[in-house]
């Protein structure tokens, strides 16, 4: 009993910290399993078998493989066809979603999202179309998607290989398409009819103009020696140039003006931290002859902007692992560390009157850069970072017929191979992994930094946690505690129950944590009701991957926070509905497919 309460606190304290964000869902996962060690429920010799798990090196090489379609440029064509569909709002839902669905299926969910995200900016952008509306789409259909195969999503993985590990066989590749592939066509039916209409709309979506309006940015630029704006008010400025541009502080030595009067005068090397739009800020530039703070443009008198063709402007937006959260712009030393500079930043409900060199960053920020052409892919790999719209910027940019066809022959030949049984999914996509290294597709540098490593660190380390709730009895107390509920609800509904559990944790911590923890709960509740395992299995694979009420449930939906200009109550405004969805259509596939 003392062991099953030390796992249970664990858990529970890891539940809580998942949540709160405070520390790094990694960080959580390793400090769970070295207090398991200390307290020797887990053997040291056993501490960090995980890491060797088959699904831990799976999540890896498919991360990976999609990194290098995503490179090598292999699905541009197809993706390019989104743009001739109907002009419907509802038709551009459906095959946006159509298309992250089937890539999500057989790459990582947020490749599938890097490489939709920004044609459905540009498609928004074409056709006036708010980009709340189809953002939010892409995102769930890229987590309904990943039901359909078993390198879809982590859950399916691990569930897969948990299957493995009591004596059934793995669940094959395409074991999860009968149960998948329903509930993304109903999924996909059902947002591009009736379910975009729930999304809130934000100010700014209406008239939109000839530039895609993510959000309003926060900026600093300098008045230059000589400029005729200085000795002028803050009103004569605003006032001559009728731009839509809130200037929230000057900065003037070490002394700042928050907010500045109407009547302020401005100076020369004044430092404005302004809050505009992209059109109201390269129209401030280009009028003024005001700098960006740090930016190598150079500027002629008449204020026509003169920059090195090498150049590139990108807005780029941070994933959750990125190296820039928690940091300022001095402390990454974007600069000279990785040639970037910083000219503006997004956010919705941005409200920081100080320098934006100590602006913190969060994820799903966006952030208007300027690099080198030629190193924008080093920068976004470094920073883990999206392109978010492509301003003479493409997502892969390789361009080699050949190229692209072996690395497609490479992808497919994995699948078939897993499909037909050959190799393991873990050898094969591992060994299609090392083949992208060897032919020159990737370069070393790029297959690591493919990896996303905190989720790696916190599966190695959760998977111990959970056999540990298993060795001690602590899973089958839960199950012993839900199959009370019999007495009241049948088996079918206990499905149900289980899939409704799983659901409210997988909105709270990373999906792949919800299946590991949910996964020895579902073989005990089976065992105890005395029906199959499988269907319990299914229960938790699907509902896992259901996180579709919150932003920090997965990434696609954390990424897409900052560009659509959503807030943290948004999600659920949908997401309910999908999720009532996924259980009023799920249960009965699943018990269809798998019988009890």
């Amino acid at each position: 009993m003392l062991q099953q309460a030390i796992v249970f606190s664990v858990i529970i304290v890891s539940l809580i910290l998942f949540a709160q964000g405070s520390i790094r869902y990694d960080f959580v996962g390793l400090g769970a399993l070295i207090v398991l060690v200390v307290t020797g429920i887990v053997p040291a010799d056993e501490a960090f078998l995980g890491f060797g798990h088959p699904a831990v090196v799976t999540v890896a090489a498919i991360l990976v493989v999609s990194s290098s379609l995503l490179k090598t440029g292999v699905l541009d064509q197809l993706v390019k066809l989104l743009n001739r569909s109907g002009r419907g709002i509802s038709i551009k839902i459906a095959a946006l979603m159509i298309m992250t669905a089937v890539l999500s299926s057989f790459m990582n969910n947020v490749g599938a999202l890097a490489l939709v995200m920004p044609i459905a900016i540009q498609v928004g952008k074409y056709h006036r179309i708010s980009p709340s509306y189809l953002l939010m789409p892409v995102a769930f259909a890229s987590l309904l998607g990943g039901l359909i195969t078993e390198i879809g999503t982590p859950p399916n993985l691990i569930i897969s290989t948990y299957r493995g590990s009591i004596g059934a066989e793995p669940f094959l590749f395409f074991d999860f398409a009968p149960v998948g592939v329903g509930l993304t066509l109903v999924g996909i039916i059902f947002i591009s009819t009736i379910g975009w209409r729930m999304i809130p709309k934000r100010k700014g979506d209406e008239g939109q103009s000839d530039f895609f309006r993510i959000d309003e940015y926060m900026s600093e630029v300098v008045i230059p020696k000589g400029s005729k704006y200085s000795n002028r008010t803050v009103e004569e400025l605003l006032g001559d140039l009728n731009l839509d541009v809130n200037i929230l502080s000057i900065i003037r030595g070490d002394r700042s003006i928050v907010p500045p009067a109407a009547t302020e005068l401005l100076e020369e090397m004044d430092h404005l931290v302004i809050r505009a739009d992209h059109s109201g800020l390269a129209d401030l530039v280009k009028r003024t002859g005001f700098h960006f703070k740090g930016s190598k443009y150079i500027y002629n008198d008449s204020g026509k902007v003169l920059k090195d063709s090498s150049l590139v402007m990108a807005e780029i937006v941070l994933k959750d692992d990125s190296p820039a959260i928690g940091r300022t712009v001095i402390d990454l030393n974007l600069r000279h560390r990785f040639g970037v500079n910083l000219v503006a930043v997004s956010r919705r409900g941005i409200s920081s009157y100080h320098r934006l060199q100590s602006f913190l960053f969060k994820p799903g920020d966006v952030l208007l850069i300027q690099c080198p052409s030629d190193s924008i892919q080093d920068v976004l790999g470094q920073l883990r970072a999206l392109p978010l719209a492509e301003r003479g910027l493409r997502v892969g940019k390789g361009n080699r017929k050949s190229l692209k066809a072996i690395t497609l022959v490479l992808f497919m030949s994995s699948i078939i191979l897993t499909t037909l049984g050959i190799l393991s999914v873990q050898i094969s996509f591992a060994a299609c992994a090392l083949l992208m290294v060897l032919l020159n597709i990737i370069t070393p540098r790029e297959f690591y930094d493919a990896i996303e490593w905190p989720i790696i660190i916190m599966l190695g380390s959760l998977l111990p946690v959970g056999d540990a709730l298993q060795s001690t009895g602590g899973a089958e107390t839960i199950a012993n505690v839900m199959v009370g509920a019999m007495d009241y609800l049948s088996p079918s509904l206990m499905v149900t129950v289980l899939m409704i559990t799983t659901i409210l944790l997988t909105n709270l911590i990373n999906n792949a944590a919800a299946a590991v923890l949910m996964a020895p709960i579902a073989m005990s509740l089976a065992m105890k009701m005395g029906v199959s395992t499988d269907p319990m299995l299914m229960a938790v694979a699907v509902s896992a991957s259901s996180a579709f009420m919150t932003p920090i449930g997965h990434q696609s939906n954390t990424l897409i926070m900052g560009p659509g200009g959503f807030r943290f109550g948004d999600y659920w405004r949908m997401g309910l509905p999908v999720t009532i969805l996924v259980l009023l259509v799920g249960t009965p596939l699943i018990l269809v497919f798998w019988p009890l």
